[in-house]
């Protein structure tokens, strides 16, 4: 994933936005990321990711975002998304 592609998909927020908040803001808990315009409090398709990158902050401060190439990214959200419908009915 590029650093310019959205992470969390349903308020648009970018993996770039996500580090940059991590690194200034330094969270203490992981749901506080929710601060960062709102990511993970959507679908929840992005909380996992979400997770990853702060747990790498808090280990080391190296963060690296080891996500899928943004159009398998869309295409597994999609998939959760379905599944999370079909789960409901």
């Amino acid at each position: 994933m590029e650093p310019d592609d959205e992470l969390c998909l349903c308020f648009h927020v970018t993996c770039r936005k996500v580090i940059n908040f991590l690194r200034v803001e330094k969270p203490r808990r992981v749901g506080q990321l929710s601060e960062c315009f709102g990511a993970g409090t959507g679908c929840g398709w992005c909380r996992p990711f979400l997770k990853k990158l702060f747990e790498q902050a808090r280990a080391s401060g190296e963060i690296t975002a080891e996500v899928p190439d943004r159009e398998t990214y869309r295409q597994l959200r999609s998939k959760y998304l379905k599944e999370r419908r079909e789960d409901r009915e």
